[in-house]
Parts: structure tokens; sequence; C-alpha cells
């Protein structure tokens, strides 16, 4: 009978505690997913509405490269939000610099929506622009590290790839939510689209971000962190301690990460420009491809991961790899057709396969740095990678189509190179295999 007892008593234990981790796993997928939407927002906006809006006066080309320029503004500012709030995470605490990052977040996307254009304010209105989007990247750089860490931290160790998926999650969420949105609006008359349409977009932020407050405010903060905090192990100043001891550890995590972002915005972001104004594919067939691969990536991002902590996650970031250098050239030539079932094919493929290396992107960058130090390691390297891969990304390959004269096997070459920077890394991480984290916690 006693024994019924004790094993009813922990059976009920191991569900409460199952059901804790899922509810910090939507937490971090939730909150995550919101700012994605407002960052990604930003990007399909670069696209489709500011060149015509705040650079009226550039042709075309110059009109979209000087959007994706400051598009990229935001990348730039990403790597110090993730230097500052990865080291206010090491030693404040992961969940209080998560609320500020949404809420910074919030504000930089509502006043975006009410910003005059170049029309109605001068050149006042494209600078305005940049420091919003500047304000953007910096919350967004302190986001993803966070996000994934109170995931990670409170997974048990034989789930930790899958449940440090969920805030990977967040990035197609937002995604499907910033694309839906402006797909949604462009089915109005193309002078209110441009008019007041676009705005509403980015207005409903406001209304995204108090959920995500709602959800993140009741969710407790990493059990690792507070056993460092109760030990008082904490590093004095985590991120000179990255910089000068963890340096190895950090170029590994941005060469990891690097295909990941490099590849999505290209998908993303350049593609919706190729399409629309290289090919002369309608807004909303571009539009529905980038729904797709977005959707796409949700339950591929899920299987992999899964998978991963059957099979090892480094087995599955380096299968994802070797798979992205070799449909780099397919993926280019399905989308030069022009013809919407293979645009949206080669979307959905690529989506799947850079699905299983993004999967495990969190624990693999996790597993290079100790507990003292992993917020500012993990934040950083992530960041540094979205910059160097995220900003540049749409620009080069649009002066290469530009280049070779509108020939895509230069972007596709461009995405295989990307694509092995990461092989590399993650082969190097994968022997690296840092235990760091784990002996911090035994000692």
């Amino acid at each position: 009978m006693g024994a019924r007892v004790i094993e009813a008593t922990f059976d009920r234990a191991q569900a409460g505690h199952r059901q804790s981790i899922r509810t910090v796993a939507f937490a971090s997928f939730a909150g995550t997913a919101v700012e994605w939407y407002d960052f990604f927002l930003y990007g399909t906006a670069a696209a489709l509405v500011f060149p015509k809006l705040f650079f009226p006066r550039f042709d075309p080309l110059a009109g979209t490269l000087a959007s994706f320029a400051t598009f990229g503004v935001g990348f730039f500012a990403r790597p110090i939000g993730g230097a500052v709030f990865g080291h206010l995470g090491d030693r404040i605490g992961r969940k209080s610099m998560l609320v500020t990052t949404l809420l910074l977040m919030g504000g930089a996307t509502f006043l975006i929506g009410v910003l005059p254009t170049f029309e109605q304010i001068g050149v006042t209105a494209p600078v305005l622009l940049v420091m919003l989007r500047f304000v953007q990247g910096f919350a967004v750089g302190g986001e993803w590290g966070g996000a994934t860490l109170m995931a990670f931290e409170h997974a048990p160790e034989e789930d930790r790839n899958f449940y440090a998926s969920w805030p990977q999650l967040g990035v197609p969420a937002g995604l499907m939510l910033s694309t839906g949105a402006f797909a949604g609006f462009s089915l109005l008359p193309e002078r209110q689209f441009f008019a007041w349409g676009w705005r509403v977009a980015f207005l409903l932020s406001l209304v995204l971000i108090a959920v995500g407050l709602l959800i993140r405010l009741r969710v407790a903060e990493s059990p690792e962190f507070s056993r460092i905090k109760e030990r008082a192990a904490g590093s004095q100043a985590p991120l000179r301690e990255v910089l000068r001891e963890q340096r190895f550890a950090l170029m590994l995590a941005v060469g990891v990460v690097f295909i990941s972002i490099s590849g999505f915005y290209i998908s993303t972001a350049f593609s919706l420009s190729y399409l629309t104004q290289q090919l002369g594919v309608s807004r909303s067939v571009a539009l529905v491809g980038n729904l797709l691969f977005s959707v796409s990536q949700v339950p591929s991002i899920l299987i992999f991961a899964r998978l991963a902590d059957r099979v090892g996650r480094y087995r599955v970031a380096t299968g994802s790899a070797v798979c992205t250098v070799l449909y780099a050239y397919p993926s280019f030539w399905l989308l030069s057709t022009g013809a919407p079932a293979l645009i949206w094919l080669s979307m959905c493929v690529s989506a799947f396969i850079g699905s299983a290396l993004y999967g495990v992107t969190g624990a693999i960058l996790a597993d290079l740095f100790a507990v003292r130090v992993r917020c500012s390691g993990v934040s950083l390297g992530y960041q540094v990678a979205g910059m160097l891969g995220g900003a540049s990304s749409p620009i080069i390959a649009t002066y290469l189509i530009h280049w070779s004269g509108g020939a895509t096997w230069s972007v596709a070459t461009y995405l295989a190179a990307c694509s092995l920077i990461s092989l590399a890394a993650v082969v190097a991480a994968s022997r690296r295999k840092s235990v760091a984290g784990l002996a911090e916690l035994s000692q």
C-alpha cells in the first residue's frame, strides 16, 4: 500500500514537472513569436512598401537597396542588444530581460505604424525609420537567447532538443503572422494599401505585445540560473569572460547559426523582392510563398528536434547543412520559373531542409557555454550571425542578381557557401562537445 502511494506521488510530481516544462516552452514560443512578428513585419514592408513611401526619389533598384539597408540596421543593432541583454540575463536573470525586450519591441513597432512618409516630412522620415529599426534590432537581440535558455534550462536532459526548439517556432510563427497581415491588407486597392493598410499591420502589435506579456509574466526563472545565484557562483563580468576566455566557442556559435539566418532571409525577404520586381510575379503569390515557407517550418522544427533527442543533435545538424548545399541550385531554378506551384514547392522544401539545423541550434549553442555566462555567449553568438548573415544577405543577393543579369546561379552559389561555413562550425562543435555547464552544476 505504501509503495503504491509513493509511486502515485512520484507520478503526479512527474506530470506536474512535464506541465511546467510545457508552460515554459509555450511562454518562450509565444513571446518570441510576438517579437519576430514585429521584426519580420519590417522586412515585408521593406520589400513591398518602404521603397515607394520613404525612398520615392530613387530608381526602383536603388530604392530597394536603400530600403533593405534600413532593414539591415536592425541586424547591426542585434549584437548590441545581445551583448547588453545577455550580460544582464547572466547577472540579473533571464525572465526580467525578456519582459523588457518585449516592451521595447512593441513600442518601436507601433511608432513605425504612425510614422509620416517622405512626402509629409521629407528626409526626416527615413531617418526616424532607421532609428526605430535600430530599437527593434536592439530589442530582438536580447530575445532569442533568453527565451531559448528558459526552455533549455527548464527541460530534462533527454528532451532538451525538443523543448529548446520551441522558441525557434516563434520565428516561423512571427513570419506567418506578419505575412498573413500583409497578405490580408494587400487585397485592398493599391491606393488604400499604401495610404493606411500597411500601417494597421504595425499597429496590431500592441495587442500581440499585451498577450505576450500576460503569458511570459507567469513563468518562473530558469532553475539552472537560480542555482548559480544561490551558490553565488555567477560571473561578475559574463560578457567580458566570453570575449576573453571563450572566443572559440563564440566563433563556433556564429558559424553554426550562419546558414539558418542568411538562408532564411534569402528565402523570404530577398525572394519577395526578386519574385515581384525581377520576374513580375504578383505580390499575393510571393506572400503565399512566404506563408507556406513558415507553415512548413513549424512541424519540421519539432520533428527534427525530437529526432535529435533520439539520434543526436549534431547528426541532424550536419545532415541539414549538407542538404542545403545540394539543394541551393535546384531551389533557385524552381523560383526562376515564375510558376506559382513551383515557387511554393521550392520554398516549402527549403523550409523543411533548413529546419533540421535550426531546430537544434538552441541546444547546440547552449552546449558551448558554461551556465554562468551562457546567456551572454548564446545571445551574442546568435546575433553576430544575424548581423553578418541576415543584414547582408538580401543586399548581396540583390546585387548578385543585378550583376549576373538575372541569373540565379550567383545567389545559389552564395547560399551554398553560407551553408559550408555552418557545416564546418557544426563539425567543430560536435568534436568539442563542451560539458562546462554540466560540470559547473555538479560542483
